[in-house]
């Protein structure tokens, strides 16, 4: 049964884990306690959009209503009035004489930790104590190093800081030792008198430059501390200030991640590293779990639960890897460094029910997991979130799970942000789309960038990627259930070899084989080209543009291809997204198979404001006469206004193939905008796919852009039937032929109104440049 939104739950099947147990995805939504977005509120509300901000690490008064983040760059802290979860307000903020690196509550206190050294050898920095009601400052306490972490014991008495004093990877090529040493602050907040606990000769590698990174205490008032290029973990007993234990954090062998930065996701190399532990959290009081990002010679690409006599009780082993490769969210560009990257990480229990968060840096993502057996760990859901989740706050008083992330990429249209997420009964609105593992390991993929029926399966679609990854390649989707599932890859070869087009649509051919629409880019003589392929997705043929057209075409040309017809009558369509040079108009190419004639179209584009591109994306052939088209802006999250869908009818007007051509006139037929906007995350620009499946619907999915400067959420969504979004038999105003690629007699009778899902790394002290691509 249909339902009215897009109820999807997550999981992944077949992760080869370590004890890590994943859950494996229903064939339908079912109801079950899941964390819902709510909001994701980006933090430039504080101040301006024109203003560099970060949301970097994050708490939460005491009754729950207001959080308070790290601004790193600006030097500050921010407040967000959370007191509605679904509509966060900006509560102002606090400028500071420091970089703050952490944040804690402790009462009605507010404990900033505040970096304040010179340089990486002359360091220091301070501990900020404020009046959570009035954000008065109440005293400063000097630290005597660089700060990084603070953890609060659960009776407000003492507050741990972990004293980094950071290496400068700039200096031996980072190599430790570099002086000064870090230690572990305690303060007593009763009189802010300060005890340092040093933590030298202790660690097996570089023990005389410990390299303490985070800080967690438990309800028996024992801390545990990461000294994370060290590799190694430390107790402290805090009312005492003493060393009580340690252990090193161990190396470990991880199979089937992907390890070469090549431009394919290739989940088949092994990495052997020590674990190099960033963030921990108690589970309860006798287990540890951490986070292993790894910094400077390690990184497990997972995370772990470890006794606190060091003996590993749990371990993800490629299990985290393979959940981001499962929902589209592996950043292949960082094989050869820490891949997805965990790097935060907490715990809370809600309900009684334990639960562990592990925040993915690179993959801009948050794995949740049941802890009720904490040898056993068992995937439940993936939140995902902006780029580069670094604070993690569990709120189960309020049912609030709250994720800062701190990458702020104002040229690339995202923004740090504070996403917020409440545990209910439902079904998860996220993932919409994931990948079947049939051989063990899922079956990768990203960038979806076009659609296309599959004409032999009502219940089938094909995709194909583009230029992000090397290797072009057609995935077929199975649409039949909850989430929709990737079930094949095949690639695109040429002469035997796999090639690497730029894939921005492809078509289903009735009687076999694809067109494939391979975009161009003229500035580096690539042309725009309409490949015929075989059923086995070998190339057939390689059909330019004619030269006139050519000459004129920008970067951003071929972005979809449909078809009508069949044997001498079939005629195929293309969308260029940009206009010509010279023309203020959009193109539709019309190809005539049989005669190899080109013939145009002129499609008029919305109109933008300054330094925003409107263009098309997609066009599918409802029927012998309709096409419909995707009109979409090049903005995301609270900048997109244009990602709409319209139908043109090409019966009474002629293409010609030369001169400008004849405009075809337009139909508004779905504003996606709010589909996109449905489910309280960064609004996602690039609408690229669309199609009628053979079930009658119409399905639409955006590009994730390979996880590259983007969020790397897909958005894939059923619209509603093709007869009432486009009227007429088939879909369109026309007879109903089934020209689509589809087999489409039967349509289904159950409407659906569709609501999914829309959407910082680390700041660094000079801003990434970059451009806002197609």
């Amino acid at each position: 049964m249909r339902i009215p939104l897009v109820r999807l739950l997550a999981g992944a099947t077949g992760l080869a884990a370590a004890s890590i147990v994943p859950l494996s995805a229903p064939a339908g939504a079912e109801e079950s306690s899941v964390f819902q977005r709510t909001a994701t509120f980006p933090v430039y509300l504080n101040t301006s959009a024109e203003e560099e901000t970060a949301a970097e690490i994050s708490a939460v008064t005491d009754d729950g209503e207001t959080l308070v983040y790290t601004d790193s760059p600006g030097e500050r802290l921010g407040f967000v009035d959370i007191s509605d979860p679904a509509a966060p307000k900006a509560a102002g903020i606090l400028p500071l004489d420091g970089e703050p690196t952490s944040v804690a509550v402790a009462g009605n206190r507010i404990l900033a930790v505040v970096n304040t050294s010179a340089d990486f050898v002359d360091t220091s920095g301070r501990l900020v104590v404020l009046d959570a009601d009035s954000r008065e400052v109440i005293t400063t306490v000097e630290l005597g190093g660089q700060p990084d972490s603070i953890a609060v014991d659960g009776g407000d008495d003492f507050a741990a800081i972990a004293i980094e004093n950071e290496r400068d990877e700039d200096v031996d090529d980072g190599d430790l030792p570099q002086a000064p040493a870090g230690f572990l602050a305690v303060v007593d907040l009763a009189d802010y008198s300060v005890r340092d606990v040093a933590l030298t000769g202790i660690a097996d590698v570089a023990a005389d430059d410990p390299e303490p990174e985070y800080v967690a205490i438990n309800a028996r008032g024992q801390a545990v501390v990461t000294l994370q290029e060290n590799n190694h973990i430390v107790f402290v007993d805090v009312a005492s200030a003493t060393v009580t234990g340690d252990f090193s954090a161990g190396t470990a062998t991880v199979d089937g991640v992907d390890t070469v930065e090549d431009g394919i996701i290739d989940p088949t190399g092994s990495v052997t590293a020590p674990r190099e532990p960033d963030a921990v959290a108690w589970v309860g009081d006798d287990l540890i779990a951490t986070a292993n990002e790894g910094d400077w010679k390690g990184g497990s690409r997972g995370w772990t639960v470890f006794g606190t006599d060091g003996r590993v009780v749990a371990d993800a082993g490629n299990s985290f890897e393979h959940l981001a490769i499962t929902h589209g969210l592996y950043p292949e560009h960082r094989s050869e460094n820490a891949g997805a990257e965990p790097e935060g990480l907490t715990y809370g229990v809600y309900d009684g029910v334990p639960y562990m968060f592990v925040a993915a840096e690179r993959g801009n993502f948050v794995a949740v997991y049941d802890m009720t057996d904490p040898a056993k760990p068992r995937f439940t859901q993936i939140l995902p979130v902006t780029n580069g989740p670094e604070g993690l706050i569990a709120v189960p008083s309020r049912g609030l799970f709250i994720v800062s992330s701190e990458e702020d990429l104002a040229d690339d249209g995202i923004r740090s942000s504070v996403a917020l997420f409440k545990l209910g009964r439902g079904s998860a609105s996220f993932p919409t789309i994931v990948s079947d593992a049939p051989n063990g390991a899922p079956i990768p993929w990203g960038t979806l960038s076009g659609l296309t029926a599959d004409p032999a399966d009502a219940d089938g679609l094909f995709a194909v990627t583009d230029s992000a990854y090397a290797q072009t390649r057609l995935l077929g989707i199975d649409v039949s259930g909850e989430p929709a599932r990737i079930t094949s890859s095949i690639p695109v070869t040429r002469n035997g070899s796999p090639v690497g087009y730029d894939g921005e649509g492809i078509f289903a051919r009735p009687g076999g084989g694809y067109w494939l629409a391979a975009e161009g880019k003229p500035s580096k003589d690539v042309p725009n080209l309409l490949v015929r392929l075989d059923g086995n997705a070998v190339v057939q043929q390689e059909i330019p543009l004619p030269a006139e057209v050519a000459a004129g075409m920008s970067d951003n040309g071929l972005e979809g291809v449909t078809a009508t017809g069949t044997g001498a009558d079939e005629v195929v369509w293309v969308a260029v997204q940009r206009p010509v040079d010279g023309e203020d108009t959009a193109r539709l190419g019309r190809y005539a198979v049989a005669t190899g004639e080109w013939t145009w179209l002129s499609y008029k584009l919305e109109s933008a404001p300054e330094g925003v591109t409107v263009g098309l994306s997609e066009i599918v052939a409802v029927d012998g006469k309709t096409l419909a088209v995707v009109e979409r802006d090049n903005q995301r999250g609270t900048n997109a206004a244009v990602k709409r869908v319209y139908t043109v009818d090409v019966s009474g007007v002629t293409a010609t193939a030369t001169g400008t051509p004849p405009l075809a006139a337009k139909k508004s037929a779905i504003d996606v905008l709010p589909v996109l906007t449905a489910g309280h995350g960064w609004t996602q620009d690039k609408l690229e796919g669309l199609a009628i499946a053979g079930n009658g619907r119409v399905y639409a999915v955006t590009d994730n852009d390979a996880v590259e400067d983007a969020t790397g959420e897909t958005v894939f969504a059923d619209l509603g039937k093709a007869t009432d979004l486009f009227g007429g038999k088939g879909g369109g105003d026309g007879d109903g032929l089934a020209t689509t690629g589809a087999n489409v007699p039967m349509i289904l009778a159950v409407a659906a109104a569709v609501a999914v899902l829309g959407g910082g790394l680390f700041v660094f002290a000079r801003r990434r440049k970059a451009t806002l691509f197609w």
